[in-house]
């Protein structure tokens, strides 16, 4: 079911209006195939969606929840693990106290993730961590930390090379068994984070395009991973500069494999594979 420019238009400004969310600066192309998606799936046109998004307030979360769905996994892209545990973690390891952000981090895996990597390196208990999306739905599902058993073999591959592998050093091996941190349960589908992994995490809905820092504090590293790619240029800069200036000194922010930072944003920046290390404010702006 296509959707032309005059209906988009007519979709963002009714979900603005009535809900408060903005996605006009949103990727047209990813909004218009999510917004065909949720046409279908409720059988509708774009006028009947419209007027019951002005009606009914449990149906337009419902709504926004299917547009901004979004895939995750635990330890997704192992080479970016290996680099926060390598080359990220040992420059705060020293700290008194290490504040992390994950922006958008859907049903909560690379929470659980980091969650890990930071219990390995014996790191845990000096960790504040917070997990931010706007879908209330995976963000109950990320407070719980119960998955299907299903995902458990699919990412064992993963678990081994970001916590087994150190690819800055093949001869080291470490021994990690993902059942020091998981309880599974193949008879009830359940794949279940440990008890002591729980409430470690702060999380909260929030919507990164039209709110602040969530927390109000400095952070030593965000992560913003496969969010930014629905989001046009003009926005994503706008997001750039917001994390530029919620990091910390040398503070690092964690992207997406597929994602990159571009244009004058860059200059804020210094690229070190797979993250960036936010630079001083006179480095970019030199007297």
């Amino acid at each position: 079911m296509e959707i032309d420019q005059v209906e988009i238009s007519l979709l963002i400004k009714t979900l603005k209006n009535c809900g408060g969310y903005d996605f006009s600066n949103y990727s047209e192309k990813s909004f218009c195939r999510r917004v065909e998606k949720v046409l279908m799936d409720n059988k509708v046109d774009i006028y009947t969606l419209v007027n019951r998004l002005k009606f009914d307030r449990v149906f337009l979360e419902k709504v926004v929840r299917d547009i901004t769905v979004n895939t995750t996994e635990l330890f997704r892209d192992p080479q970016t693990w290996q680099a926060i545990r390598y080359r990220i973690l040992p420059r705060l390891a020293n700290k008194n106290e290490i504040l992390i952000w994950h922006a958008g981090c859907s049903i909560g895996m690379e929470v659980y993730s980091m969650e890990i990597l930071l219990n390995e390196l014996g790191l845990l208990e000096k960790a504040k961590i917070y997990a931010t999306d706007l879908n209330t739905e995976v963000l109950e599902t990320a407070r719980k930390g119960e998955y299907s058993y299903r995902y458990k073999d699919e990412y064992i591959d993963n678990f081994t090379k970001a916590l087994v592998e150190n690819p800055f050093n093949f001869e080291e091996k470490n021994e990690v068994n993902v059942d020091k941190y998981f309880d599974s349960n193949p008879a009830k589908d359940v794949f279940k984070v440990k008890p002591f992994l729980l409430n470690k995490t702060i999380f909260l809905k929030h919507d990164l395009v039209t709110q602040g820092n969530p927390f109000c504090v400095g952070y030593d590293l965000i992560l913003c991973r496969n969010v930014l790619i629905y989001f046009n240029h003009d926005l994503q800069n706008k997001i750039f500069c917001d994390f530029w200036n919620y990091l910390n000194h040398n503070g690092s922010l964690v992207l997406g494999i597929h994602e990159s930072i571009l244009g004058t944003m860059a200059l804020r920046y210094e690229k070190k594979g797979f993250f960036y290390i936010k630079k001083p404010f006179d480095t970019i702006n030199p007297k």
